[in-house]
Order: structure tokens, then sequence, then C-alpha cells
């Protein structure tokens, strides 16, 4: 769907790497390695994107620093639009919001760092939960959004001793 209305997959790429996870910070040659890509189309949208102030920059070093810029009126709107692009609103839906006794729910992997991916990591936090419904809700969802659900499950213990050996972690759900 994204693709059909940003037809730049450079663009795309820039919007998930900052829009999804807030706290991605890059500079140009980091971006041209990890996706790819000439430098050229890399600095053309990403000049689009501070002029028309979606980005925030900092200079450290010689580096400029590209983040996206959360002040932004459109911000919020262009984080769901890339939630539903993903598919992490109908994971909610109908997964999370179906098991019950969930305290949260993150994203691991390469969404966490605003990578594009057919896999989906999840990171589910709970003491109690029935494994086999979560399986099947997770197969259903995978047919309805195309894209394959890894999942781990940990108790708060096992929580923070992975938050120590990775810090690509992107809350999507907390119990309220």
């Amino acid at each position: 769907m994204l693709d059909t209305l940003i037809t730049s997959k450079t663009r795309i790429k820039l919007l998930l790497k900052f829009f999804l996870n807030s706290n991605s910070s890059a500079y140009l040659r980091s971006l041209e390695y990890e996706f790819g890509e000439s430098t050229n189309g890399i600095r053309v949208e990403l000049n689009r994107f501070e002029k028309a102030g979606l980005l925030q920059t900092s200079v450290k070093g010689n580096k400029k620093m590209f983040r996206a810029n959360i002040m932004h009126p459109m911000f919020n709107d262009i984080q769901n639009l890339l939630k539903k692009y993903i598919g992490i609103d109908q994971i909610i839906d109908k997964v999370i919001n179906r098991l019950g006794k969930i305290r949260q729910v993150y994203i691991t992997g390469a969404f966490a760092s605003g990578k594009n991916s057919k896999i989906i990591d999840l990171l589910i936090i709970t003491d109690d939960i029935d494994r086999n419904y979560l399986s099947s809700l997770v197969e259903k969802t995978e047919k309805l959004i195309k894209r394959h659900i890894r999942y781990a499950i940990m108790n708060d213990k096992e929580l923070n001793a992975f938050i120590k050996q990775n810090n690509e972690l992107l809350l999507i759900w907390a119990q309220q």
C-alpha cells in the first residue's frame, strides 16, 4: 500500500528508519552502507525531509546526524501510517488484545532499528500465556499482514537481561 503512495524506495526506507523508531539517528554514509544505495539519492531525500521540518540535524564530530523531528505536527500520523504498513496495528488487534495477561510487547530485530523486513520479531512480556492459542493467532495474523512473525516470551527478569545485551527494542504495547 505505502509503495503505491510513495514511489521512491529510498524515501520509504528513510521513513521507516527515522519514524518507526524515533530514537534512530544516522548520518549519510551510514545510510549509504545500510541501504546499499548511492549517497546522491539519499542526500536528496534527506534534504527534502529536513526542509519540510520532518528531520532534525545535529553535528557529531565531522558527521551531520539526522533524526526524526518528533515535534512535527505530522510525526504521529506518519508513525501510525508506518505501523499500519508493517502490520503492527493488526498484531495488536488480532493477537495481543486477545491474549490477556500480557504486560508489554516489544519489536526487536530489523524493524526496531528501522529496517524493512518480511519478519517481525516480537518480544512478549508475561508470566502466563496459552502458547497454543498464541501460535494459532500468530498464524492467522501472518496471512493477513503477509509477513512472518517470530516471537519470544519472557518474564520481567529475562527482559532486564535481554535489555542489557540488546539496545534495539521498540515498545509497541503496554498494559494500561
